[in-house]
C-alpha cells in the first residue's frame, strides 16, 4: 500500500550530503554576525563561547563544526529545546522594553538603551 510509513536506513555519508548545504549556510551566517559584532561583545563571546539553543543545536557534531569554523568554543545549552521557548516568553513579557530599543544586560541584571 503506497503512502504508508516505512523504515529506511540512512548512512552517515547520506546525512552529511543532505545537510552539507544548510550547514554551510549556517556557518556563513554565524561568520557574518561575528564580523558585525561590537568589540565589547566579541570579547565576551571569545571568553564565554557560543551557546547553541534549539532543536538544531542537538545535531551531532554541530558544536564541534561551529567551533572549528569560528575558532571560538561552542556548547549546547543544558535544555536546548526548552530554553528557546523560555527566552521567547521572557521577551514577550518585556516587549515594551524591547520595542523602545532597550536591551537586557544579563551581567547587570537590567535593561539599558542602546545608543
Amino acid at each position: 500500500v503506497a503512502g504508508l510509513p516505512k523504515e529506511i536506513t540512512v548512512s552517515s555519508d547520506e546525512m552529511i550530503e543532505a545537510l552539507e548545504e544548510p550547514l554551510q549556510a549556517i556557518m556563513e551566517v554565524v561568520h557574518s554576525i561575528l564580523e558585525r559584532t561590537p568589540p565589547e561583545l566579541s570579547a565576551d563571546i571569545a571568553e564565554n563561547g557560543i551557546c547553541m539553543t534549539g532543536g538544531g543545536s542537538l545535531l551531532y557534531g554541530l558544536d564541534r563544526l561551529l567551533s572549528e569554523h569560528t575558532k571560538i568554543p561552542c556548547y549546547v545549552a543544558e535544555d536546548a529545546i526548552s530554553c528557546v521557548a523560555i527566552g521567547t516568553g521572557k521577551a514577550l513579557m518585556n516587549l515594551s522594553q524591547y520595542a523602545s530599543g532597550a536591551v537586557f544586560d544579563y551581567r547587570r541584571g537590567d535593561y539599558y538603551e542602546e545608543p
